[in-house]
């Protein structure tokens, strides 16, 4: 198979018009599968090939875990997308959790990596039996179960997600990573290993792993969401039952998030206006990742502080000049968090660029 094959070549903008000349519009599904891929790396190259062909966007991560996916596709080319990935062994019959919101330009180009994990959760997956997963709950037993007072919930997401929408009555912890977030929730409820323990994400797949560890660590009652806040809502619909998520649904693609329901519970990070607007800041040197109301957006050019807002306006090229090396130098990217280290460089770099002018 010819390597050009397997790669996107196009730029952004490019991929951007090739996507607006479509005259079909696209549907978001996400998909994943734990299974044992002795070379991930072949699995990936025979995958993008036939994806491509079907005009798949989006990013997979394949590793000798299993698959994670989070894709948009032609809707004509749905159920031929279907079939094709069924015809794997492995994937056979999975579910696909199409988005509660659909937008034809969640994604720009496919992307099929492997990693060393679908999910970076840190665990040594030698050490437990990961296959003793956590009892699946429909929605209708999810809002059974959680409506009992003894009953403990947790959202198994980072901050960022949490922070724009979460279930009634969940525990959210303040972490950036999946990987921070087992250990916390361990210590948090160890005098609690014999309750109902009930937890849900996005779409499953971080509660598949989350759930065997807790039952290998001493937890009795572990239960997940089955299909996680996407599946959830849609059997909501469907069933005409409550809908226990208030706010915005998080996800990692340009969307940067699915309205559930008309509530919104976080604020603009920088004039506290009700606000559930996630966007990443527009400086090059920074993209922090944070909410900003459409006034604050107007005022600070899309950028999450003064100093970005005054960095934007150099020229495109002594911008480039001053961003070098300035990843190296802030080690720690954490998203929705302010970084001090990077508003030092920025403020430095601005006094840089001031004398040089």
């Amino acid at each position: 198979m010819a390597k050009h094959l397997l790669h996107n070549k196009y730029s952004r903008e490019d991929l951007r018009k090739m996507l607006e000349q479509e005259s079909d519009h696209r549907t978001v599904i996400s998909f994943y599968q734990y299974a044992k891929i002795e070379d991930p790396l072949a699995f990936r190259n025979e995958m993008y090939a036939r994806w491509e062909k079907l005009g798949v966007l989006g990013r997979v991560y394949v590793a000798k875990e299993g698959v994670n996916g989070q894709i948009s596709l032609p809707t004509h080319n749905y159920y031929d997308f279907k079939d094709d990935l069924y015809k794997v062994d492995f994937l056979n019959g999975i579910r696909l959790n199409v988005a509660v919101e659909q937008k034809d330009d969640a994604f720009f180009k496919l992307k099929v990596k492997v990693r060393e994990k679908i999910v970076a959760d840190g665990l040594d997956d030698s050490t437990f039996d990961v296959t003793n997963k956590g009892k699946h709950l429909s929605a209708q037993e999810f809002n059974e179960l959680t409506n009992k007072p003894e009953t403990i919930l947790i959202d198994m997401r980072n901050h960022y997600e949490s922070e724009v929408g979460h279930m009634k009555g969940a525990y959210c912890p303040d972490v950036d990573t999946f990987r921070e977030e087992l250990p916390l929730v361990v210590d948090k409820f160890k005098e609690d290993k014999d309750k109902h323990v009930v937890m849900y994400c996005t779409g499953g797949i971080r509660c598949e792993k989350a759930s065997a560890y807790l039952k290998h660590v001493g937890f009795e009652n572990v239960y997940q969401l089955n299909g996680g806040i996407i599946e959830y809502t849609r059997q909501c619909n469907e069933e005409g039952i409550e809908n226990k998520f208030v706010g915005k649904n998080f996800v990692f693609d340009e969307r940067l998030g699915e309205r559930i329901s008309d509530e919104v519970i976080a604020e603009c990070h920088q004039c506290g206006k009700p606000c559930d607007d996630h966007t990443n800041c527009a400086n090059d040197a920074c993209h922090l990742l944070f909410i900003q109301c459409d006034e604050c957006k107007e005022k600070y050019q899309g950028c999450c502080s003064t100093e970005c807002t005054d960095f934007i306006q150099l020229p495109e090229e002594k911008q480039k000049e001053l961003r070098k090396g300035m990843k190296a130098q802030v080690h720690h990217y954490k998203k929705g968090r302010v970084r001090p280290k990077l508003k030092e460089l920025l403020i430095d770099k601005l006094a840089e660029a001031n004398t040089n002018l």
